[in-house]
């Protein structure tokens, strides 16, 4: 396999007219690549019983359960030979990603061998669905993760955001300084709104609390509706997940309806996205649906059995389907690219669009500090 050609073959995959044959063609090169220089995959799959295993469609694929993320070295190297799970640090040229977790919970840790890819993902999928740098303005409300390190996400944010500055929009993180947030973004809409140009939009990117803490100090300060509204009429507020434990876990529907009444907008973006998985998936509208770019896919499997994919490449509309949700995620061909992760979820084709809801966690899986959404 030339993973080069690989790489530059999964970040094309717009711009061909069959995606669907182009995305299963790319899973099952990187299922056979990795069944064979994956050390942890490769046990795992003769431990099921499927090291000889060939697959001819995307439903017959094993994923490998994202907790081994917590207690292996996960990485797809030609030159690993004999893998051992608990040698630490791993000392190649990449970077290791860690989750959050909440006290007594073990990270799971992620070795990029290669983070050009993972910046290539985060930066193709967020300009499809949020347009180019400079175009909008991009600030981050991620106080938790600036405070620890190992952040995919902060690491995705600063590449962001030094992009957008270097195009001559504004960009910068805030920790814990609502009036300073407050004051830059009023700063803003009045700055777009003294020219002639069309008004760029900002991006306010945040962890679920941080969110919640400064919705109820713009509310308390600006009591008056209209006046948060005229401030935030061009603001996309965009949640990450991530209560940490901080006060009651809330449903999605919950927590939109409290941030859409603070900031006065009609709906609340949605970023999908872990230290396990180099891709994203947004969800921008009201239905709280996620969209992957076109090297990632979510696929639903059976809850009572984890071998049995439901349907994975129908198309037609009205196709829906709930369990639990599997990852493809094709970026991922240095690690794992089959992600089986402990999340429910729901995925349905509506205007010939394959997207997906996150519904909660498993029962009795372990809360993750990134995802705890939960009914």
């Amino acid at each position: 396999m030339n993973v080069e050609q690989y790489i530059s073959s999964i970040f094309s995959m717009a711009e061909k007219e069959d995606k669907e044959a182009g995305f299963k063609a790319l899973a099952l090169e990187a299922f056979e690549f990795q069944r064979e220089h994956c050390p942890v995959y490769r046990n795992y799959l003769d431990l099921i019983g499927k090291g000889d295993l060939h697959p001819k469609e995307l439903e017959e694929i094993p994923f490998l359960p994202i907790r081994l993320f917590k207690s292996c070295n996960i990485l797809t190297d030609p030159l690993v030979k004999n893998p051992e799970p608990q040698s630490g640090s791993y000392h190649g040229t990449g970077i290791v990603f860690t989750s959050s977790a909440t006290t007594g919970m073990v990270p799971s840790h992620h070795i990029v061998a290669d983070v050009g890819v993972y910046e290539k993902s985060f930066k193709e999928a967020f300009r499809m669905f949020y347009g180019e740098s400079g175009t909008y303005n991009l600030l981050a409300l991620l106080p938790s993760y600036l405070e620890r390190k190992g952040s995919s996400l902060i690491y995705m944010a600063d590449r962001l955001i030094q992009d957008t500055r270097a195009k001559g929009a504004a960009g910068g993180f805030f920790l814990y300084d609502h009036q300073n947030l407050l004051d830059t973004i009023t700063s803003l809409n009045v700055k777009d709104s003294d020219t002639s140009a069309p008004a760029s939009k900002t991006v306010l990117l945040g962890v679920s609390f941080a969110l919640l803490d400064f919705a109820e100090f713009v509310k308390a300060g600006i009591p008056d509706a209209k006046e948060r509204k005229a401030i935030f009429s061009n603001v996309v507020v965009m949640e990450t997940g991530g209560m940490k434990g901080r006060g009651q876990e809330l449903s999605r529907e919950v927590l939109h309806s409290i941030l859409s009444d603070a900031f006065c907008t009609p709906s609340i973006h949605s970023e999908y996205g872990m230290c396990e998985l180099l891709s994203q998936a947004y969800s921008t509208s009201c239905d709280g649906l996620f969209v992957s770019p076109p090297w990632m896919r979510a696929l639903v499997r059976d809850l009572h059995d984890p071998f049995r994919v439901i349907d994975a490449q129908s198309k037609d509309c009205g196709y829906k389907a709930s369990g639990a949700l599997n990852i493809i995620d094709l970026a991922n061909i240095h690690s794992c690219c089959f992600i089986e992760t402990e999340d429910r979820g729901t995925v349905c084709c509506t205007d010939n669009t394959l997207k997906f809801s996150v519904d909660g966690r498993i029962s009795n899986a372990e809360l993750r500090g990134c995802n705890m959404l939960i009914e």
